[in-house]
């Protein structure tokens, strides 16, 4: 049986990051929260940008948002997404205000609108390793992760 490796470049969780690929593992998307003024961020980090406090909470997000913007890749960066070419990249304003930034997971010639639907699926990359990604929200079907490599 031959296993399949991920080739592609991945995170490396930092102190600040932790519980959120974490709950990534878990199935679960969470976004920061300042402890003191409730600012909610994303990506993960020390201080808040609001008040300076290094106090957090983790707070599980809907995971449902809408495109804000897209691009289609075309060259690969590293060699590991190669197989993978072309693909769509979505910036994704999420219904808690903060914006991700994740593949997209639809036929490459979709039409793609601002504000479109989606929501964010997972990705797992290796056993402790879940990757965010996105999915359109479609009303007649639901859209799961491909597994890795496959388009």
């Amino acid at each position: 049986m031959t296993e399949n490796i991920y080739s592609k470049l991945v995170p490396e969780p930092t102190p600040d990051s932790i519980p959120y690929w974490k709950s990534l593992n878990e199935g679960k998307l969470t976004l920061q929260e300042c402890a003191r003024c409730g600012k909610l961020r994303h990506y993960p980090r020390p201080v808040c940008d609001v008040c300076y406090s290094f106090e957090t909470n983790w707070v599980k997000a809907s995971g449902r948002g809408a495109i804000h913007s897209w691009t289609i890749t075309h060259h690969p960066f590293h060699e590991g997404y190669k197989s993978d070419l072309p693909y769509t990249l979505v910036t994704v304003d999420l219904e808690e205000g903060v914006r991700v930034l994740a593949r997209l997971h639809a036929p490459l010639d979709t039409r793609l609108d601002i504000g479109m639907p989606v929501r964010i699926v997972f990705e797992k990359a290796r056993p402790c390793l879940t990757l965010p990604g996105c999915a359109l929200v479609e009303s007649t079907s639901d859209v799961s992760a491909p597994t890795p490599g496959a388009r």
